[in-house]
């Protein structure tokens, strides 16, 4: 299986430049590319350089302060608790209100959708039609 310049490129960006961390199903014919062309080999040599630089980069990792943080501000807005009474049932009501209408919407949507496809198939058989039909003028012998 032979592998496009363009496929080859956009391989290296997303798995980087060692191609064993390429689909198995691809690695063979990029070997093949990358020894044939010196420019693919460049791309590889360069995407090596984008791993080699972000393995390098330091890891950010939140703090356990951060997150009881986070935690203690989303609990004081309300969230990741259940509310009781008729605030909880407002809430509830609120989320289903929202829910139908993405229904409705999407409901109306493939509707329109389907109006309009056959809207245009009817004006694309009039206008096929309209092009290989006679002509007023052979018709009225002009």
């Amino acid at each position: 299986m032979t592998m496009t310049r363009e496929r080859f490129e956009h391989l290296a960006d997303a798995y980087g430049g060692d191609l064993r961390r390429w689909p198995e199903a691809e690695r063979e014919a990029g070997r093949a590319l990358a020894a044939a062309d010196p420019s693919a080999a460049t791309v590889l040599f360069e995407a090596d350089a984008l791993d080699a630089l972000l393995d390098a980069a330091p890891r950010l990792a939140a703090s356990h302060a951060l997150r009881e943080q986070v935690i203690a501000d989303a609990a004081g807005a309300g969230l990741g608790r259940r509310r009781r009474g008729a605030i909880g049932v407002l809430t509830w009501l609120s989320g289903a209100g929202w829910a139908a209408a993405a229904c409705a919407g999407v409901a109306f949507g493939v509707v329109l959708t389907g109006q309009m496809t056959a809207d245009i198939r009817a004006d694309t058989v009039l206008y096929q039609a309209a092009l290989s039909g006679a002509d007023d003028t052979e018709v009225l012998g002009g």
